[in-house]
């Protein structure tokens, strides 16, 4: 077994992974993820009792106890970028022996939730409401410099969306939600497929003072269809989440609050209280599993 070097896996001085400044006994089973840093603290008050607290630039964890449940919440920052920074240091947490700097003989599937926000693109999921994301769809590039292989499904979804919106460039990937923990969020959720963009502005279709390459993007994800599947909402991390979430054999589900609607050009008049909301119903969710 080869044994990794240091320039591919980094160790500050602790000899914890250096972006997230964790040791291997610093993190929890259970991973809730956010964005913003300061929504760390909005998960962790609702811990039982909290034993880790470390940061490391925007990378923020609190680990502690729900319960019974051991559970830590780790900041991600904006974009797949990040995410894969957090995946893979993550992974390396349970998977590498950190002193040996070799994979583990048995490997240990984490179970990863996203608590984020994301807007809307249908009209029947207004603002304030909930979106449990069935599937990735990634039109950013990140999972192409991993070796991945669709399987059937994700392969018939990917073929319908490139016919329907003309995205080729880079070539788009599908990616799903673990259904061990989709199905926990059926009650108060709305479910389908998150589109993750690899911006906020033109990315997303928003005009400021430049012009779109792609000024139909908002009209084509939203009428896109393929038996029961249907493009609800986007943001920023769900595709790649689920992608290294999946080859990396971890079990994976992005939860996101609605705070815009981008048919019907709404915001969410109380955005920080909706994502309060999520939390406690992904809490009260976890504790209850």
């Amino acid at each position: 077994m080869q044994t990794i070097a240091a320039s591919e896996l980094i160790l500050n001085s602790r000899g914890a992974v250096y972006h997230l400044d964790l040791l291997p006994e610093e993190l929890a089973p259970w991973v809730i993820t956010v964005g913003d840093p300061d929504r760390v603290k909005e998960v962790s008050k609702h811990f039982d009792r909290t034993e880790v607290e470390r940061q490391h630039r925007e990378f923020i964890t609190h680990t502690g106890w729900l319960g019974s449940k051991r559970v830590s919440v780790v900041s991600t920052g904006i974009g797949t970028d990040n995410i894969d920074i957090v995946l893979n240091e993550l992974d390396a947490l349970v998977n590498i022996d950190l002193e040996t700097r070799r994979t583990k003989e048995t490997l240990q599937s984490l179970h990863i939730i996203r608590v984020g926000t994301s807007g809307s693109l249908q009209t029947d999921i207004p603002v304030d409401a909930f979106v449990a994301s069935t599937h990735g769809i990634g039109i950013d590039n990140l999972l192409h410099f991993y070796r991945h292989e669709p399987n059937e499904e994700a392969q018939a979804i990917l073929q319908a969306f490139i016919t329907h919106t003309q995205l080729n460039n880079p070539l788009p990937y599908v990616t799903s939600a673990s259904v061990g923990l989709l199905k926990n969020f059926v009650q108060d959720f709305h479910q389908g497929i998150t589109v993750t963009c690899p911006g906020f502005y033109a990315p997303q279709g928003r005009v400021l003072r430049l012009g779109l390459a792609f000024p139909e993007l908002v009209e084509h994800l939203h009428s896109f269809q393929l038996g029961r599947h249907r493009i609800t909402n986007f943001e920023m991390e769900t595709a790649a989440l689920y992608g290294l979430g999946h080859l990396l054999g971890h079990q994976c589900l992005s939860l996101s609050a609605i705070v815009a609607n981008r048919r019907t050009l709404q915001f969410s008049k109380d955005s920080n209280l909706l994502i309060k909301k999520l939390i406690i119903n992904t809490l009260q969710t976890l504790d209850s599993l």
